[in-house]
């Protein structure tokens, strides 16, 4: 995502995934992945304002749960 970002010359990012399971409550793994790829961001001069998951049973912003 940051690589492709840098590519078209982005400044900034809001990443968005599916659950399959319906649930869009972030996993564990959500949350880290999001810090990680916010952290490289950073380095790089490109933000991310948020991360949504979307799910059968609707959506959830992590920026909105404080998690970015």
């Amino acid at each position: 995502m940051v690589k492709k970002a840098l590519e078209v010359g982005a400044t900034a990012l809001i990443l968005v995934h599916n659950h399959p399971s319906g649930n869009p409550e972030p996993s564990r793994a959500d949350i880290q992945i999001t810090a990680r790829i916010a952290e490289a961001g950073r380095l790089l001069g490109i933000t991310v304002h948020d991360h949504v998951i979307v799910g059968r049973e609707g959506h959830v912003s992590l920026k909105a749960k404080g998690l970015v």
